[in-house]
């Protein structure tokens, strides 16, 4: 068990890591609920029958761990509330991007900034398809939705994120994006 526990931790701990920190935006916490995968992956494995993928599989404790960890969070209903944007039925993000991800390329900044003006559904479709690399059948089978599904979130994502980036881009005088 060690091995194979060395070996799914040195092939998708990066990925895995960088999944959660998107998602909570708080390295500490990124660091804590990867923890807690590994924790559910230990007492798990061996029901692990293979019909997915480990990184599918991986992913998909990860997402729940996420999950678990927002419903966890002191007055999550009225936090949630709070933060809901009524006006354009989004989540509002009231965090500042971290400042490991504020990079130097302007460009990359802006997209991270972008990214928060999407859905959780629509930020949780970019983050793995775009940067963690799964596979829009991999994404499905994380998010427990249809391939379809996943390709409607990735495409209205992408929409949006594209208008987001050219009105900044008009704005600020950068290349257009499109």
């Amino acid at each position: 068990m060690d091995s194979v526990f060395n070996e799914l931790h040195q092939k998708y701990h990066r990925d895995l890591f960088q999944f959660l920190f998107y998602m909570v935006k708080n390295r500490e916490q990124a660091e804590d609920l990867v923890q807690e995968v590994y924790i559910r992956v230990f007492k798990s494995y061996q029901n692990f029958k293979g019909k997915s993928s480990e990184k599918t599989w991986l992913f998909s404790i990860a997402r729940n761990v996420a999950i678990d960890h927002f419903r966890k969070q002191k007055n999550w209903k009225a936090k949630l509330i709070e933060a809901f944007d009524w006006n354009r039925r989004l989540l509002k993000d009231q965090t500042a991007i971290p400042e490991e991800i504020v990079l130097q390329n302007e460009d990359v900044r802006i997209l991270y900034e972008c990214l928060d003006a999407c859905t959780q559904d629509q930020k949780m479709v970019i983050i793995m398809r775009y940067l963690n690399g799964l596979s829009i059948q991999e994404t499905a089978e994380v998010l427990g939705w249809t391939e379809s599904k996943v390709k409607t979130t990735q495409h209205r994502s992408i929409n949006i994120l594209r208008k987001l980036m050219e009105e900044r881009s008009q704005e600020g005088g950068v290349q257009r994006y499109g």
